[in-house]
């Protein structure tokens, strides 16, 4: 079946199209708005005009962390071999997985340390290697007494994806407005279009709000690499629905109101936690792979940025309303000089252009 040939996801970009900056104001940006039978342009300040009293919006509230930390290697023969060390996730207290550079210099007993050489205020010890992500085990001990919150605070850096070359970005930038839950190594970017006056605006005409959070991990950039799309390992993130989300999908689909998921790692979240029957407050990791053919559970309508090619995110969004479809949508979005990807312009795929059969939970 060709749906599930990677190079069926394959789509050709101009360099150029890549956002490298953000714009202000954050909802100035386009919006490509998805229909059942047709598409059109607007801005994204427009959202509240496209929406219906009793929709909700579901936002991921993570924070992205200052997961990038640049380094030395202990080495009394070499003292200058610089390091960085990208932050996935905890394992322990004190212990991370994360990505180092150069790694072939990093083998497990290596020790790093971290702020200025006369006097550095963190050091980290290599327990092992990690054959799923290629990384680190890494343990850090503070030198000075500080937490290593704080640390991390003061010497690590907000990163940028790898596509972002050349960007005037401030930190703050590549964060929500609503972030508040540190734990992500990558922005929940269709929510970096909100500002507080739309998010009022909205809320002024009837359109609720409710939040969850999935920690977006390394994964979100890596393409997918296996020929065949189901020979692919998904990435695990972690996940908290709380039991007011819950409470206020239900009473919406109760009322006849739309579920819209502000971002794919959104529906992620929701679609993960409901698999094994009618959704529930959770917390958990989720590795849940969507592609088309996929039977949406919770999630109507979608707000997203536009995807990578052969990326996963891109098959997500594709079984919301076809490939051939999504990639023809994406086609007039570069010859209208759309901006693409993290800082790029947003989509919003209305319930009305959903093709996929719903899974019916009532038995579960």
């Amino acid at each position: 079946m060709l749906d599930q040939h990677l190079q069926a996801y394959n789509y050709q970009l101009p360099e150029a199209l890549i956002a490298q900056t953000p714009l202000v104001p954050r909802d100035s940006s386009r919006l490509l708005v998805v229909q059942s039978q047709h598409h059109h342009h607007q801005t994204f300040q427009d959202l509240d005009q496209l929406l219906q009293p009793g929709d909700l919006l579901v936002f991921n509230d993570t924070r992205v962390i200052p997961a990038r930390l640049l380094g030395r290697k202990v080495n009394p023969a070499q003292p200058d071999q610089q390091v960085e060390v990208f932050l996935l996730e905890p394992r322990q207290p004190l212990t991370w997985l994360a990505l180092v550079k150069p790694g072939r210099r990093l083998k497990p007993g290596a020790q790093i340390e971290f702020g200025p050489p006369e006097q550095p205020c963190l050091r980290a010890e290599v327990l092992e290697t990690d054959p799923d992500t290629r990384g680190r085990v890494i343990q850090f001990q503070s030198l000075t007494g500080a937490a290593f919150e704080d640390v991390l605070a003061e010497w690590g850096e907000v990163p940028l994806p790898p596509y972002i070359q050349n960007s005037s970005a401030q930190p703050e930038q590549y964060q929500t407005v609503y972030a508040k839950a540190p734990g992500a190594v990558a922005a929940p970017t269709a929510g970096l279009h909100f500002t507080p006056q739309l998010l009022a605006k909205l809320q002024e005409k009837g359109i609720e709000q409710a939040h969850l959070t999935l920690h977006v991990g390394i994964g979100t950039f890596r393409p997918v690499e296996a020929d065949h799309i189901l020979d692919h390992t998904m990435h695990s993130e972690w996940v908290n629905i709380p039991d007011a989300t819950v409470t206020a999908i239900q009473q919406a689909q109760a009322r006849g109101g739309r579920v819209i998921a502000v971002g794919t790692t959104v529906a992620r979240a929701l679609e993960g936690a409901c698999q094994q029957g009618p959704l529930k407050p959770w917390q958990g990791r989720t590795d849940v792979f969507i592609y088309p053919g996929y039977q949406w559970r919770v999630v109507e309508g979608l707000i997203t940025n536009f995807h990578l090619p052969k990326s996963s995110l891109l098959m997500l969004v594709s079984a919301l309303v076809g490939r051939q479809r999504l990639l023809a949508v994406y086609e007039d979005a570069i010859s209208h000089q759309y901006r693409f990807y993290s800082f790029g312009d947003a989509m919003l795929i209305l319930p009305e252009a959903v093709i996929a059969d719903r899974a019916n939970l009532s038995s579960n």
